[in-house]
């Protein structure tokens, strides 16, 4: 029965209509994002962002990073509009408050503190204690650009889930180096391009990997969920307890501490972060938040193109498909290939040629989706200035710490 569940509401498979974007920030001083927000000041600006009319649903993450995440849309035209509107009346309303929104992938300055106390993020704060730091950084020091694409056809082609589930897995790490960007911690350079990645590869390998194998996506996903260590068991009353070592097919098996219902496996689901999580739909989450205020755009639009038209789809999976012999037998981000994108980013030669591969196939097709005008301009001269020059987002902020001039 479980599986079953599993199956049915993590592939929602059809044409490829929809797409969405989930957009995280950190949460800084306006004029020193070196400083710590208290939690009375985030609390008080929260309390102002609870009454603007969004269209999109507004939560927080445990360090008190924001996230907006507007509703499918149609075509790209619309989900950029969307977000873009419920964007401007959040700063607006937080810089009222002395408050900015910051687009890095890992907070460069502020130690990990976490601000939110609800059960769930004890519980999540008390699991991954027990394995180390990495944790606490992802939950309270990490952002991101989510892209959602619907799941695709059960047919096999372009569109078809199998082919968009293994093209994820194989781009991600083709995102991961192209839009780099948090080679600091706490000031310093800590050696990775994308230190947000390298936070997610040292997770609990059980709920923070793909799954080892990428082939049949219902199949491989539903082992994944059941072979999962279990986060937490959720009480009325109390804490929440965080057992050891339990996976969710013992739970069902021993029904200790209690016997677990579909509520709970749904919320299990809630607890697995691997770089392309399947919700009905599929999210990519491995893409570093980016810097400016339109500089999520790029990001977005560039993976919309490469999936959902059929002609660049084609063309970049036959430029990664390559990548799979580097990328070996581990799972993502852990394997050869991931580990290459987060810390050498584009200069990798790899991950070079098919980044450059990728944004020309995403510029052609971009008039063909109906992309506004500007839209394909910020593409176009985020592809010279950065892909082509085998740079990222990254480059630049160690350029401005060592006092060389970032190229332009």
């Amino acid at each position: 029965m479980a599986q079953a569940h599993v199956h049915g509401i993590c592939f929602k498979t059809g044409p490829p209509r929809r797409l969405g974007v989930e957009l995280e920030w950190l949460v800084s001083d306006l004029h020193d994002p070196s400083l710590p927000v208290e939690p009375d000041r985030h609390s008080a600006a929260v309390g102002a962002l609870r009454h603007l009319p969004l269209r999109s649903p507004l939560t927080f993450e445990p360090g008190g990073q924001l996230e907006l995440s507007p509703p499918p849309a149609d075509s790209l035209t619309a989900c950029v509009a969307a977000a873009a509107e419920d964007l401007a009346l959040v700063r607006d309303t937080l810089h009222a408050h002395g408050l900015a929104l910051l687009g890095q992938g890992h907070d460069l300055c502020r130690p990990p503190r976490r601000v939110l106390t609800d059960p769930r993020y004890a519980a999540m704060e008390a699991y991954f204690d027990r394995l180390g730091p990495a944790g606490r950084a992802m939950m309270c020091s990490s952002a991101s650009v989510q892209v959602c694409l619907d799941a695709g056809y059960d047919e096999p082609g372009p569109l078809g889930l199998g082919r968009r589930w293994r093209l994820a897995h194989l781009l991600g790490a083709v995102l991961v180096a192209a839009f780099a960007n948090s080679p600091l911690r706490e000031g310093r350079p800590t050696g990775w391009k994308s230190t947000r990645q390298a936070v997610w590869a040292k997770l609990d390998p059980g709920r923070s990997l793909a799954p080892l194998e990428v082939l049949d996506p219902r199949a491989d996903w539903a082992a994944y969920v059941l072979d999962a260590p279990v986060m937490c068991v959720r009480h009325d009353n109390g804490p929440w307890t965080v057992p050891r070592g339990l996976t969710f097919r013992e739970w069902i098996r021993t029904g200790r501490p209690r016997p677990p219902d579909l509520d709970d496996l749904d919320y299990h689901l809630t607890t697995l972060f691997p770089p392309v999580r399947p919700r009905g739909h599929l999210e990519l989450r491995m893409i570093d938040a980016q810097p400016g205020e339109d500089g999520w755009l790029v990001p977005l639009a560039v993976t919309a193109a490469l999936f959902d038209d059929p002609e660049a789809s084609e063309a970049v999976y036959r430029a990664v498909k390559p990548l799979a012999e580097t990328a070996g037998c581990e799972p993502a981000p852990r394997n050869p290939l991931w580990r290459a994108a987060a810390r050498h980013a584009l200069a990798d030669p790899e991950l070079h040629a098919a980044a450059v591969l990728g944004f020309a196939a995403a510029q052609e097709a971009l008039p063909r989706l109906g992309a506004p005008a500007e839209l394909q301009a910020s593409v176009a001269d985020f592809a010279d200035r950065y892909v082509a020059r085998g740079r990222c987002p990254a480059d630049d902020l160690l350029d401005s710490l060592t006092g060389k001039e970032s190229r332009s």
